[in-house]
C-alpha cells in the first residue's frame, strides 16, 4: 500500500481521540446517549482543530448499532464503511467546489428520502462559507423544515461569512486552538507507537510552529521524520520549521538589550542569510520575549515546559526590566503587521532592530557601577516613577488653582465690571505683534514703480485670467489669491493676500520663469520679471513712493489710480460706514450726528 501522511493515518476515530476539545466531544457524546441530537450543527474554528473528524465520528456514533456511551465501536460494517467514505447515507461535500444553487437543491431533494441502511442520513458540508447566496437560501428551506431522519453538520473556518439566518437554526460549537502541551503529548504518543526516537525539545518546536493546529503539527512531524536519520533532534526541528537556534536568539536579543546596534544588525544579516523566513523570525522573537517575562514572574512554570533555558537566557532574564520587554513586544508586534503587507521585509526588520537596540527602548536597563550592562535597578525605577507621579500631581494642582482664579475673575467682572459702567480692575496688556521673517523688497518695488505705466497694467489685467489658466494646477492655486498692482515694460508687482503664499512664491524660481514665459505668449514682446509683495504692505509702499517723488516735474504713471487718489489719505472707518449707510438707505433718510 502507498505511504499515507501521518495526519491521515492518525485521524481521530473516537471522540476521546480528538485532542484539546473535551467540552465539545463530551457534549456530543451526551446528546447521542440521551437521544437529544439536533437536526443541524455548525462546527467553527481554525484549521486542523478536528472539525471534520468530529463530524465523521458523530455520524458513526449516531448510526453505530454497538455504540457505547456515545462512542462508535469502529468494528461494525456501518462504522467501517463511514470511515472508508463508502456509506451512501453519510455524504461529505466540499462547498468550495459545490457551491451553486443546483447542488444544494439536489441535496434538498435527496434529503426527502429515507436512509437505505443507516438510521440517519448525515450531510457533512465542509467550508460551508463558500456557498453562494442562492445556495444558502436553498439550504435555509431545508433547515426550516427538517426531516426526522436527516442531520446536517456544517463546518467552516470563517463563520462571519455565514448568514445569521443559517446560524440561528443550528447548534454552534467553536473549536479552539489546541494547547502546545496537548500537541506535544499527542506527537510523543505517535512517535512511540511507530518506534521513532526523538528529543522532547524538538516536539515543542514543532508544536509552536503548528500554531494550535494538530494537522499542521503532524505535517511538520512528517517532514522532520523524512529529514532526520532515525532520531528527530532539536536541530532537525529547527531546520524544518525555519526557527532560530537558541544561541542565535540569545545573541541577537542580548545585542539589542545591551544597545549594541551594529552587532544586532550584523546578527540580523546572518540570520536572514541563512534563509530564515521573516514572519517566522518575528514569531520566534515574540515567543522569546514572552519566555523572558514568564521566567521573571514564574520560572517554575517555564522550566517545566521548555528545555531551552540556556545560561545566556537566564542572564538576560535577570538583566532586562519588564518595562523594556513590554516595549520590545510592542515594537515586534507593529513590525509583524507591517511585514505582512510588503515584499521587502528586510527593511522593516532592520528598522525594528535599530529601535530595539536604541537607549529609549531599554529605558529599564541601567549601566550603574558594579552592575552588569543593562541590569535593572528597582530602587531607581521606583524613585523615577514616584517623582513622575509627584510632578503630575503638582501640575494638576497648579492647573486647578489657575482655573479657580479665572472663574473668580470672570464672576467679579460680571458683578462689578461692564454691567455698572466701571473700568476693569486691571487692563490687560495688548498682545505683541507676531514677528515674521518676511521682508518686503521695497527697493525692487520702487524700481518697478519708477518705470511703471497705467497702460502696461491694464494690458496685464486684461489677460491675467488667461495667464492663470495656462499655469500648472499648483502654480495656479498659488497665484489664485494674488493680483498685479503695478507693471512696467520690464517688470511687474504682484500683491498676495497671504504672507506665507508670498514667501513661497519668492522662493520658487520655476514659478517666476513660467509666469514670465506665459505672459510673453499672451502679450507679444512683453516678458516682465515679477516682484512679490503682500497686499497688506502695498498701500504703505505706494504712499511712500509718492511722498519721495512728489517734487518731480512729471511723475510717472505707476498705477491705475490717479496721483490725487494715491496722495489722498485713506478714509477712516467712520467715513466708510457713512458711505455704506448712504448706499443702503439713501442720503435723505440719514441724519449724521457728530459727537
Amino acid at each position: 500500500m502507498a505511504y499515507q501522511a501521518l495526519y491521515r493515518v492518525w485521524r481521530s476515530q473516537r471522540f476521546d481521540d480528538v485532542v484539546g476539545q473535551k467540552a465539545i466531544t463530551q457534549t456530543l457524546k451526551n446528546a447521542i446517549t440521551q437521544k437529544k441530537t439536533s437536526h443541524a450543527y455548525l462546527f467553527t474554528g481554525p484549521r486542523g482543530t478536528g472539525k471534520t473528524s468530529a463530524a465523521k465520528i458523530f455520524a458513526k456514533a449516531i448510526n453505530c448499532p454497538n455504540s457505547q456511551e456515545g462512542e462508535p465501536c469502529n468494528e461494525c460494517e456501518m462504522c467501517q464503511s463511514i470511515t472508508a467514505g463508502s456509506q451512501e447515507d453519510v455524504i461529505e461535500i466540499d462547498a468550495a467546489s459545490n457551491n451553486g444553487v443546483e447542488e444544494i437543491r439536489f441535496i434538498r431533494d435527496r434529503a426527502n428520502y429515507a436512509p437505505t441502511k443507516a438510521a440517519y442520513k448525515v450531510y457533512i458540508i465542509d467550508e460551508v462559507h463558500m456557498l453562494s447566496t442562492g445556495a444558502f437560501n436553498a439550504l435555509l428551506k431545508t433547515l426550516e423544515e427538517p426531516k426526522e431522519h436527516v442531520i446536517f453538520i456544517l463546518a467552516t473556518t470563517e463563520p462571519h461569512k455565514i448568514p445569521l439566518t443559517i446560524i440561528s437554526r443550528t447548534q454552534r460549537f467553536d473549536f479552539k486552538r489546541i494547547n502546545a502541551q496537548d500537541i506535544v503529548d499527542h506527537l510523543k504518543h505517535i512517535l512511540q507507537e511507530i518506534d521513532i526516537a526523538f528529543e522532547e525539545q524538538a516536539l515543542y518546536i514543532i508544536a509552536r510552529a503548528a500554531e494550535g493546529g494538530m494537522r499542521d503539527a503532524l505535517s511538520i512531524l512528517d517532514q522532520a521524520i523524512s529529514y532526520s536519520d532515525g532520531t528527530i533532534t532539536t536541530e532537525h526541528a529547527m531546520q524544518v520549521t525555519g526557527s532560530l537556534t537558541f544561541e542565535m536568539m540569545d545573541q541577537y536579543v542580548g545585542a539589542c538589550v545591551n544597545q549594541e546596534v551594529q552587532r544586532a544588525l550584523t546578527d540580523l544579516e546572518q540570520i536572514l542569510s541563512e534563509g530564515k523566513e521573516a514572519r517566522r523570525f518575528l514569531e520566534d522573537l515574540l515567543l522569546y520575549c514572552r519566555d523572558l517575562l514568564m521566567y521573571q514572574q514564574a520560572p517554575q512554570l517555564l522550566s517545566e515546559k521548555s528545555g531551552h533555558l540556556t545560561e545566556a537566557f537566564k542572564a538576560l532574564a535577570g538583566q532586562v526590566s519588564p518595562e523594556a520587554i513590554y516595549q520590545m513586544i510592542q515594537i515586534l508586534s507593529e513590525t509583524q503587521n507591517e511585514v505582512r503587507f510588503t515584499n521587502n521585509a528586510t527593511i522593516y526588520l532592520e528598522v525594528a532592530t535599530v529601535k530595539l537596540a536604541t537607549p529609549s527602548t531599554n529605558q529599564g536597563v541601567s549601566q550603574a557601577s558594579g552592575q552588569p550592562a543593562g541590569q535593572l535597578m528597582p530602587e531607581a525605577s521606583g524613585q523615577s516613577a514616584h517623582s513622575g507621579q509627584t510632578a503630575n500631581a503638582g501640575e494638576l494642582h497648579q492647573l486647578q488653582a489657575q482655573v479657580a482664579a479665572l472663574q473668580k475673575e470672570v464672576q467679579s467682572l460680571k458683578q462689578n465690571g461692564t454691567a455698572n459702567g466701571a473700568e476693569p480692575a486691571a487692563a490687560k496688556p495688548k498682545a505683541k505683534p507676531v514677528k515674521t521673517t518676511f521682508r518686503v523688497p521695497t527697493e525692487r518695488v520702487f524700481q518697478v514703480l519708477a518705470e511703471a505705466t497705467k497702460q502696461d497694467l491694464l494690458n496685464l489685467k486684461n489677460v491675467w485670467d488667461d495667464v492663470l489658466m495656462a499655469m500648472s494646477v499648483t502654480q495656479r492655486a498659488m497665484l489664485k489669491s494674488s493680483e498685479p498692482v503695478a507693471a512696467g515694460p520690464n517688470s511687474l508687482v504682484i500683491a498676495f493676500e497671504y504672507e506665507i503664499v508670498c514667501q513661497k512664491a519668492m522662493g520658487d524660481e520655476e514659478l517666476s520663469l513660467m509666469l514670465s514665459n506665459t505672459i510673453s505668449r499672451m502679450i507679444p514682446n512683453y516678458a516682465p520679471t515679477a516682484v512679490y509683495i503682500t497686499r497688506e504692505s502695498w498701500p504703505a509702499i505706494r504712499q511712500s513712493y509718492v511722498q519721495q517723488n512728489k517734487h518731480q516735474e512729471k511723475p510717472s504713471e505707476s498705477f491705475s489710480e490717479s496721483e490725487e487718489e494715491m496722495t489722498a489719505p485713506l478714509p477712516s472707518e467712520e467715513e466708510v460706514a457713512v458711505e455704506k449707510a448712504k448706499e443702503f438707505f439713501g442720503e435723505e433718510l440719514l441724519t449724521i450726528i457728530d459727537d
